[in-house]
């Protein structure tokens, strides 16, 4: 079923059973078996969609990141995205070039993710969630609303980030665009609480808990919860019991 408002490239590939709702356009893409393309969405040159993945109403998928004047950081990028198997993305979504996501993965409305970040299969990437450039996201993980996840991080597999929690890459913000801009490192199995902050360069070790509305300045040992701000050692989580 496709609309004849559509705009479809002749180099396109669709697959059976799609849908294709008004208003689309859709460039040299490869549109996999079932999929469902809700109307307005943009499907750029080069993106691939696999088989029954939805896309809901204004979703851009392939923005060409584009360095304005002000940008310190020159976009590196190949004109290249696949959504996985059973993908949702929802509305007004917008996923740049050099990105792939893996199967079953949720996408929530006006979320944003940048060049060359890789996130894995069955995540929830929820409602605004921003995600940077060259960032990497394991299976299983969920990012609450609102949350910023920031450049050049690394986010395990099963790990919960509550909303409004904030990440960053940079302690020496006048210095421009170097190797010094590093994310953090979220290990495996990490909960991180509501409005929490992670500073640059600091690496929150597997099955760790960051409290509620801490601030995170140094590194944290692996299996214990911290809190305050700056965070602090509370407690173990397991003991050498468990």
């Amino acid at each position: 079923m496709i609309d004849s408002t559509a705009i479809i490239s002749p180099d396109a590939v669709i697959g059976e059973g799609v849908s294709i709702a008004p208003y689309c356009v859709i460039g040299n893409a490869v549109i996999g078996n079932n999929c469902v393309l809700h109307p307005h969405v943009v499907i750029a040159d080069g993106v691939r969609l696999e088989d029954g993945v939805e896309v809901f109403p204004g979703a851009f998928l392939g923005k060409e990141p584009k360095g304005a004047g002000a940008l310190a950081r020159k976009p590196e990028f190949e004109k290249k995205l696949v959504v996985g198997p059973g993908c949702s993305i929802g509305p007004h979504a917008v996923i740049f070039y050099d990105v792939e996501i893996g199967a079953g993965t949720l996408v929530g409305d006006g979320a944003s993710i940048r060049e060359k970040c890789r996130i894995g299969a069955s995540c929830i990437l929820s409602r605004y969630v921003t995600v940077n450039y060259n960032t990497t996201v394991g299976d299983g993980t969920k990012i609450m609303d609102n949350t910023h996840i920031t450049g050049n991080a690394v986010i395990g597999r099963n790990v919960f980030i509550s909303v409004l929690v904030g990440t960053a890459n940079d302690n020496l913000i006048r210095a421009g665009y170097a190797d010094h801009i590093v994310g953090p490192v979220i290990e495996d199995d990490v909960v991180i609480g509501l409005g929490a902050s992670i500073l640059p360069n600091v690496v929150i070790g597997q099955g760790a808990t960051v409290a509620a509305a801490a601030v995170v300045t140094r590194n944290v040992a692996a299996h214990t919860l911290v809190a305050g701000t700056p965070a602090r050692f509370v407690r173990n989580l397991v003991t050498d019991e468990s």
